[in-house]
């Protein structure tokens, strides 16, 4: 094997394809990465045998074919440490990878292609494609309420629906819950097709979405997920589990409508928040004709508050929340003015975008 490159045009995927190696392994060519010299391209992959991701770059010179697993970290610190525009020559000789750079060179341990696992191809249920910037809006609306750890391993990844032509991203951590639509974007499927997208998987994959208007074709398959844009294909193992009916859980009836500006109530929120218990992060929410008051205090006796003017003119109302899932809930809306719909102190509230349905956040309140 042996090809030549410059650096920015191995760097770029390299980067993302190391994103997933993880650095602790238990079988050593777990933490390389695959090179794969055919015809004019070279592909890259990485895996930590839940996702797997293979990135492709076009070569400009003819090259020799050849595949071989390096080291991805240290061929990613190497390409990183060389001046931006310089020409990288790579050659297997002697069962070790020879880097040369200008005055530059390096020589890597490297480990059979043979040994690096390949995530097996299922048969694929459900095929579609979309604009990269629908996808990432519906990830990035809905991934911050995925949980982290939590024993319900099913709540610590994104539930992606598609039913009737529209593709919904859900994700809860049992606290809050996000949820996110897009209609008219895939095939119109008779049966709900449902599949939970590992915490890991759906982060990376929103990381390859950096193209605008290009596409991404998805392969639902009964095990895994794939994505593939024009220079990468990314595949990731579905979690296997029942995700909570969601329906259920959108509050229902609540006859108290509040209507405020986004970035003021964020503001009045995120100032509120310094003085609220840093364990708990509760605040309190007085909400009275035309006003909100916001309050806050803290077991060293220190207290905030904040007025608010607000479109409400329902009865009067006291209710407490967890101020960081509220701000995680503007943070990622995108309009002038939102809407929040209340019933009592002991019920969730839904958040929504003033104009807008196709997203939906609720937030079960607490108890102060």
């Amino acid at each position: 094997m042996h090809f030549t490159i410059q650096r920015e045009a191995l760097l770029k995927p390299l980067q993302l394809v190391a994103g997933v190696v993880e650095r602790r392994q238990t079988l050593p060519v777990l933490s390389n990465v695959l090179l794969v010299v055919q015809g004019q391209q070279l592909s890259l992959t990485g895996t930590d045998l839940e996702v797997e991701l293979v990135g492709r770059v076009n070569l400009e010179e003819s090259a020799e074919p050849g595949e071989i697993t390096v080291p991805a970290r240290k061929l990613m610190d190497i390409c990183k440490s060389l001046p931006s525009d310089v020409l990288i020559d790579v050659r297997v000789d002697e069962q070790k990878l020879v880097i040369k750079a200008g005055r530059s060179r390096f020589t890597l341990s490297t480990l059979p292609a043979n040994d690096f696992p390949t995530v097996e191809e299922g048969p694929g249920s459900l095929t579609f494609s979309l604009v990269q910037s629908k996808l990432r809006r519906l990830i990035d609306r809905t991934s911050f309420a995925m949980a982290q750890q939590d024993v319900r391993y099913y709540l610590n990844g994104m539930l992606l629906e598609v039913y009737a032509g529209t593709l919904r991203a859900v994700s809860t951590d049992g606290h809050r819950l996000a949820m996110c639509s897009l209609s008219g974007a895939v095939p119109e499927a008779q049966d709900r097709h449902q599949v939970i997208v590992p915490r890991k998987g759906i982060l990376e994959m929103a990381r390859l979405l950096t193209e605008q208007d290009g596409q991404v074709d998805i392969v639902l398959g009964q095990h895994h997920i794939r994505a593939t844009t024009g220079e990468f294909t990314f595949t990731s193992k579905l979690v296997d589990g029942k995700f909570p009916d969601y329906e259920r859980v959108l509050p229902k009836g609540g006859d108290k409508l509040v209507i405020g500006d986004r970035q003021l109530l964020r503001e009045a929120f995120s100032r509120t928040a310094i003085l609220s218990n840093e364990k708990y992060r509760g605040i309190r929410l007085q909400l009275s004709s035309g006003l909100l008051k916001i309050q806050a205090n803290n077991p060293e006796q220190e207290e905030a508050e904040e007025e608010v003017q607000v479109d409400y003119n329902g009865s009067s109302l006291e209710i407490g929340f967890n101020v960081s899932y509220l701000l995680d809930v503007l943070g990622v809306m995108g309009t002038e003015q939102v809407r929040m719909i209340l019933s009592d102190a002991n019920s969730s509230a839904l958040v929504q975008e003033a104009d807008n349905d196709d997203s939906a956040y609720v937030v079960m309140p607490m108890r102060l």
